[in-house]
């Protein structure tokens, strides 16, 4: 029989391919947890009514607090519901695309190679 030793068709060059897609996982891996626990600590902004409604949520979209302008109070239940509302949706969308860019940023230049 020939071609004894040959193993599974794995070269050396796709060893260290593969060792090199395991050093760069590894890498992106310690960096989400670094980021995860950076965007539990963020606050992020997110307002209505020119300021009159402010909701603050962490990177990862945890509510942390609302700010309600005596002003707004005034606007009545219904108006304020809706700010509330506006200023959560404004927070929201500002804690996902920060989440994304941060991603972006943790995995760009990671080239796996095809297995």
């Amino acid at each position: 029989m020939t071609g004894k030793g040959q193993g599974f068709g794995f070269g050396l060059g796709k060893m260290r391919e593969l060792a090199d897609a395991f050093k760069k996982a590894q890498q992106v891996q310690e960096g989400a947890k670094r980021l995860q626990e950076e965007l539990e600590q963020m606050e992020i902004q997110g307002e209505a009514g020119g300021g009159l409604v402010k909701v603050v949520v962490s990177g990862n979209q945890e509510p942390k607090r609302v700010e309600i302008s005596p002003n707004a109070v005034q606007e009545g239940a219904e108006v304020l519901s809706d700010l509330v509302t506006a200023a959560m949706k404004d927070a929201y969308n500002k804690s996902t695309a920060t989440m994304r860019e941060r991603m972006e940023e943790l995995t760009s230049g990671l080239e796996l190679p095809g297995l």
